[in-house]
């Protein structure tokens, strides 16, 4: 920072101060530099090992999935069989020793109680289920387990 003393013609009007920028400007020319030579050192690469795709053709499951589906008036049936409650274990621990997979699929209507539907799964669960997932949509008759259910 620089200081004028003195005034025009001999006149004192005291210290004005004025701003050395040349310094400031050669730090920052410094700076910029330094930034413009160290940045591209500091991009980082990442490896990402993804699997191998492999298609495997499915085969058509002879077998329909199996449809737990509740009503809003507590009545219960799989796969479009009427079932008891308290049998509910029994029927599906019979179907799944038929099957290789124990997988089910549950239906329950708007209106139903949850409470009512969470005792339904975990019969369920007692008769053998392994895997119960919930439906969004309907199963159309005919389609395989895998495939994705017809929109409504």
């Amino acid at each position: 920072m620089a200081m004028t003393l003195g005034g025009e013609q001999g006149r004192k009007r005291g210290v004005t101060p004025e701003i050395n920028v040349t310094p400031l400007v050669d730090v920052e020319h410094v700076l910029l530099i330094i930034f413009m030579v160290i940045t591209p050192l500091l991009t980082k690469n990442f490896w990402v090992h993804t699997p191998k795709q492999e298609k495997e053709e499915v085969a058509n499951d002879p077998s329909p999935p199996l449809v737990l589906r509740v009503a809003a008036d507590r009545t219960i049936s799989v796969s479009g069989t009427a079932v008891s409650f308290d049998e509910l274990p029994a029927r599906l621990g019979r179907m799944f020793a038929a099957r290789d997979d124990h997988i089910l699929f549950f239906d329950a209507e708007d209106h139903t109680e949850y409470g009512y539907t969470v005792q339904v799964m975990d019969q369920a669960r007692e008769g053998g289920a392994v895997t119960i997932a919930a439906l969004t949509s309907a199963i159309q008759p005919g389609s395989a387990a895998g495939a994705a259910p017809e929109a409504p």
